[in-house]
């Protein structure tokens, strides 16, 4: 099997030579050329043909974001990893370059005086997203012999009955995920009669930023999760960074609840935390959803969904940046449907409304994306 071929690109010759020793060193990349920025790397493109892109963002001559402008004219699913910082201003070019056309991001090293330690956090973190953005890692293509054994007892074929009333929604998804909830949230109307609860895997400050962005594109109000949060129907939660995000009984109804315990497959907050908690409280009223990302975190989640008599749907392949997640859960059997991005917010509202008098007249909002 062919190498996968990188260019980099970045103004500094030190993080040059740092990410190239990374994909020297994994056999099945190769360093197709280095570009100083934007406008050098836009000619170098078709004369080295990489199949895969990591780009800084400050740059002279041509910065990141005005390379990804010009790169989306011509190629259009060329994948594109944006090395940030990890602070507000980093969060909000990150997530402006995601709305351009960037497939993920990763933490630029922050002290390249200490080599080792900071190579290997981006090393752990870059090399799985190129494979996944490419197609080679493993959970993407290849039919796996079966899921992961669950720690859940279940202990008979999952018997699927008439759905009930769907009494909270709970969303679950990594990378594309910005993208993805920015064209599905603005399709559920402004009386949305349920709490929608989302773990979308990101740094602090990064949450509370894709929070607001979201708000102002939506009919429903979009913010951050605060513990003793009592939730609302029409609101969304995002779980924030570095925290778990779980629910607990109140004698009205419910409220969030945030930890640091351990990541859950690799990642806090944790699709799987998330939705745990969420059948303990809401059980068979729960409508879990999950959309495109790396891995399988939500897996887990959703039979627990499913064993409560809770809904599952699940992004679809082509739609997804990465079919990681949603896939686990589709080739599974757990999934109710199988659906493209945009028509997953036009399946939420009909099952919402299933089991209630829905309103004349309901409508979604219009859809809105990132993308500009």
């Amino acid at each position: 099997m062919p190498k996968l071929r990188v260019l980099i690109v970045d103004d500094s010759v030190v993080i040059r030579r740092l990410v190239s020793d990374i994909i020297t060193a994994d056999p099945d990349l190769e360093v197709a050329g280095v570009a100083a920025n934007g406008r050098i790397a836009l000619d170098r493109i078709p004369q080295v043909n990489p199949d895969i892109i990591t780009l800084d963002v400050e740059m002279p001559e041509m910065d990141g974001l005005q390379m990804l402008r010009e790169l989306r004219k011509t190629y259009p699913r060329l994948p594109v990893i944006m090395f940030s910082t990890l602070t507000e201003r980093g969060g909000a070019i990150t997530l402006e370059a995601l709305s351009l056309g960037a497939s993920d991001y990763v933490a630029k090293p922050a002290n390249v005086g200490r080599v080792g330690e900071g190579m290997a956090r981006v090393r752990d973190d870059l090399i799985p997203k190129i494979k996944a953005l490419c197609g080679r890692a493993s959970v993407l293509r290849s039919k796996p012999a079966a899921p992961p054994i669950s720690r859940l007892p279940i202990a008979r074929p999952i018997v699927r009955t008439a759905p009930g009333r769907v009494e909270i929604l709970a969303i679950g998804t990594s990378t594309g995920g910005p993208n993805a909830l920015a064209d599905l949230l603005p399709g559920l109307p402004g009386d949305f009669p349920v709490p929608v609860v989302i773990v979308q895997h990101m740094p602090p400050v990064f949450t509370r930023l894709l929070a607001d962005r979201l708000s102002a594109k939506t009919a429903l109000e979009v913010a951050e999760g605060g513990a003793g949060e009592e939730l609302r129907p029409g609101k969304i939660w995002i779980a924030p960074g570095n925290y778990h995000m779980g629910l607990e009984k109140t004698g009205k109804g419910s409220r969030i609840r945030l930890n640091q315990e351990p990541p859950e497959n690799s990642c806090r907050p944790a699709v799987d935390s998330l939705f745990r908690s969420v059948v303990e409280v809401y059980g068979a009223g729960t409508l879990g959803v999950i959309l495109t990302g790396m891995g399988q975190d939500g897996f887990r989640g959703c039979e627990y969904i499913r064993e409560a008599g809770g809904q599952i749907l699940v992004q679809d392949e082509d739609s997804s940046v990465v079919w990681g997640m949603p896939g686990f859960v589709a080739r599974a059997g757990l999934a109710d449907k199988e659906l493209p991005l945009n028509q997953i917010a036009g399946e939420i509202v009909r099952r919402v409304w299933e089991c209630r008098a829905k309103p004349a007249g309901l409508k979604g909002g219009e859809r809105v994306s990132f993308r500009g």
